[in-house]
């Protein structure tokens, strides 16, 4: 039985502090959770030529699935908070979650804050099986991200999601979260470190994802909490109305749902991320309907007689 992540901001940076303590580079080990043949840990090497080798979770199937879900996360980026909901996966979808460049078992031990890098490293991602599609999640910070990778291999993305994505204006949580951070950087661990850092540079670097959103063809959905307190759905749907994409964004509200919408049932974010993905269509065999043909009626003949006259001189007798 699977053992609750912790939730919330205060149960989140606790469990930072606690691995910085321990020496762990995962906030909730995989291993003591789930079987090798339901989640397991992989790791390939980051593209762009960086060189760097990137930690990711992902959910092993023996044939490939027609979907690939691939998941940026944000910031802290940790993918064992998406363990609960790779779980829950059906045998049809396939899901990979990464630990950003930075961040948990993923190296640099630096933080990498330019989105534009982060993207290039994160490209091998999107490699697939053939025939397999692959749908791409940028969650908050990753968000941007995405929009950057789906840009550079529009042929490898069949579409892009926007889960509570972070585009540069805080909620009032994050505010306070990123003030008191940024006084404490150099007792606070590693990760949250760099999520301080991420985030507080980010919003310069917009440009760059609204450049490459403009860009895209594939369809682009935007997942939001309306009890979102860290990234504002305002701002989430306010960029939808200035982006000109080339296909209108599809925006999903999401009733009752805060920033981590993983934290939350994983039934909820896995409908959410299905109403993303077009459903295969059902054909049936109809004979085709014939046009109805003019109705022509053929006119009746007239038996109608013409009086006949009597000739002149004579009367009936």
């Amino acid at each position: 039985m699977a053992r609750k992540r912790p939730k919330g901001v205060l149960a989140m940076g606790w469990a930072c502090i606690e691995c910085a303590a321990t020496g762990r580079t995962e906030h909730a080990p995989t291993s003591a959770d789930y079987p090798d043949t339901v989640i397991r840990r992989t790791s390939f090497l980051a593209g762009g030529g960086h060189g760097w080798r990137i930690s990711a979770l992902e959910t092993p199937r023996e044939t490939p699935a027609p979907w690939k879900i691939v998941v940026i996360t944000g910031a802290p980026s940790w993918a064992e908070y998406w363990a609960e909901t790779m779980a829950e996966l059906g045998p049809d979808r396939q899901m990979v979650v990464v630990d950003r460049p930075g961040y948990a078992a993923s190296e640099p031990a630096h933080p990498v804050t330019d989105i534009r890098v982060q993207a290039q490293a994160l490209a091998p991602l999107l490699q697939a099986e053939p025939g397999q599609k692959v749908l791409l999640v940028g969650q908050s910070y990753g968000a941007a991200i995405a929009s950057l990778m789906a840009e550079a291999n529009p042929r490898r993305v069949a579409g892009l999601v926007l889960l509570s994505g972070f585009f540069g204006e805080t909620g009032p949580t994050a505010r306070w979260l990123l003030d008191t951070g940024s006084k404490a950087l150099k007792v606070i661990p590693k990760d949250l470190r760099h999520a301080v850092i991420e985030a507080t540079g980010q919003k310069p670097q917009l440009a760059h994802a609204r450049r490459a959103l403009e860009q895209l063809s594939m369809p682009i959905h935007m997942v939001h909490g309306d009890k979102d307190d860290f990234a504002p759905l305002e701002v989430a749907e306010r960029l939808t109305r200035e982006v000109r994409t080339r296909r209108p964004i599809n925006f999903i509200r999401t009733p009752g749902a805060n920033h981590f919408l993983n934290d939350g049932p994983p039934e909820q974010l896995i409908a959410a991320l299905e109403a993303c993905i077009p459903q295969k269509k059902t054909w049936t065999f109809r004979l085709p309907k014939l046009p109805s043909l003019p109705q022509f009626r053929i006119p009746r003949p007239s038996f109608a007689t013409a009086p006949v006259s009597q000739p002149s001189g004579l009367t009936a007798s």
